[in-house]
């Protein structure tokens, strides 16, 4: 490839692909298209028929509204100059190095789709799962389609302290009239609602004052139809670095949750069927079961200050047992590689600075070549976080673009890429395509009073885009 001189005229377009059509790439075609003075064209990318990522296949189907943000991205599509190849696969259909030959600039916003392990004997033991593959189930992801789910068991045990591992203990505890007004996976409904689960325990290795999750989070659990909720008194007894960083002009986000704790702490139960209870201070060391998952065993941590000022786990020798049929893990997610891309094992993302790639050995930024969202920074912040982070990465391609910085694509024309995305996967989908899947869906849920009935096999997608 030969360096580019400054295309963004009407006559040279800006050609830049996307790959990844959750709300990180969603942000970044949108701040490409509205660039002022500049013409730019986008094609997003998604192996998925269906766009938007996590807002799809990762929030909860209790909240709706969240996932309203989706009108924003449906905007941004229907700008002139944005394409979405779906059911393509970068690095698989489509390999890295021929993506970069029909554009100026390629953007990774892939995000971190496999999870973190607890590193613990028994963790393998059937009923142990990553909270990634009960999210993805419940909420019709076809790669997780056929995952079966015993819920037969009393008590359930979720690992960590983030909105995810709040979003699992609610869907375990939902009523069957409240999962049949959402777009719960049908195949998830009938044995979430008839499950034998009494009590889920949600597990954090710190304190009340360091936990994860956000407010309203919280809050929900104490509005639980089904459920009372439990906090021991003790655990509300924060150690003095923990109530000193609550304090005066300390982070409102956890000083709100010690609050919301401490009330759930003094609550009186309500003789509700089911409970949730939040254990802070603890750690497993292990998983037990002959056969599969019988029972957890959790360390008792105290919180030390760690040399970056951090609060930080130590445990002590004191253990405990909580039986339980099964164990979810929600302790992070990771990135996956893709071939011809530099990538952290360690880290688990693409490694960058600011949003331009590095070469892993010369650590110098790859012409042409950003990322964004979750595989660009690691698995934290809302969705509205990615914006901000889209902005910064699209700053630096329209930087390099100034700066004559961006290599000119082999092939230019932007039929070229079509060509060979229908020679190679002749069932793509477009973004009109989309909107014949996502119109089916609604229609299918509305006799129902629901918002949709969503498909959970990519070959009933294609179909549904074929009718169109």
């Amino acid at each position: 490839m030969t360096m580019a001189s400054h295309p963004g005229t009407p006559e040279d377009p800006l050609r830049v692909a996307v790959v990844g059509s959750g709300p990180a790439g969603f942000y970044c075609a949108g701040h490409l298209l509205t660039a002022k003075d500049l013409t730019v064209e986008v094609d997003l990318f998604d192996r998925l028929p269906t766009p938007f990522g996590l807002v799809r296949a990762g929030v909860a189907p209790d909240h709706p509204k969240i996932k309203s943000v989706t009108r924003v991205y449906e905007k941004t599509a229907a700008r002139p100059g944005f394409r979405f190849f779906g059911n393509v696969e970068v690095g698989g259909d489509i390999a890295h190095a021929e993506l970069k030959s029909h554009y100026h600039a390629v953007i990774y916003a892939v995000g971190a789709e496999t999870d973190r392990s607890l590193g613990i004997d028994g963790e393998d033991l059937p009923g142990s799962w990553a909270a990634t593959q009960f999210v993805a189930w419940y909420n019709a992801h076809p790669d997780y389609r056929d995952l079966e789910f015993d819920l037969s068991c009393k008590r359930a045990v979720v690992i960590g302290n983030g909105n995810v591992a709040m979003d699992v203990a609610r869907m375990l505890l939902l009523p069957r009239e409240e999962l049949e007004l959402t777009d719960t996976a049908d195949h998830a409904i009938d044995p979430m609602a008839d499950s034998g689960i009494e009590e889920v325990v949600i597990v954090g290795r710190r304190g009340p004052a360091q936990a994860a999750f956000t407010n309203p989070e919280l809050r929900e659990l104490g509005e639980l139809a089904d459920a009372d909720v439990f906090v021991d008194p003790a655990e509300m007894d924060l150690d003095e670095h923990s109530a000193h960083s609550i304090e005066g002009e300390g982070e409102i986000t956890p000083r709100r949750n010690v609050e919301i704790l401490t009330e759930y702490s003094r609550r009186m139960p309500s003789g509700k069927r089911r409970r949730v209870v939040l254990r802070f201070l603890r750690t497993p060391v292990a998983i037990h079961g002959n056969g599969r998952v019988e029972a957890i065993e959790l360390v008792r941590n105290e919180l030390r200050h760690g040399g970056d000022g951090s609060l930080r786990a130590h445990a002590t020798d004191a253990h405990e047992t909580l039986e339980a049929g099964l164990v979810f893990r929600s302790i992070g997610y990771r990135g996956v590689p893709i071939e011809g891309v530099p990538f952290d094992e360690w880290k688990g993302a693409i490694p960058n600075d600011e949003g331009r790639i590095l070469d892993p050995h010369e650590q110098h930024a790859i012409a042409g070549e950003y990322v964004v969202g979750w595989i660009k920074r690691g698995p934290s912040g809302v969705i509205g976080t990615n914006k901000r982070d889209a902005q910064e990465t699209v700053d630096h391609v329209l930087e390099d673009l100034a700066e004559g910085r961006l290599p000119e694509p082999e092939h230019a024309d932007p039929g070229a890429i079509e060509a060979l995305i229908a020679e190679r996967k002749p069932d793509y989908v477009s973004f009109a395509d989309w909107q014949a899947i996502d119109a089916a869906e609604v229609a299918a849920g509305e006799p129902l009073g629901r918002p949709r009935v969503k498909f959970t096999r990519v070959q009933e997608m294609l179909e549904a885009a074929r009718r169109r």
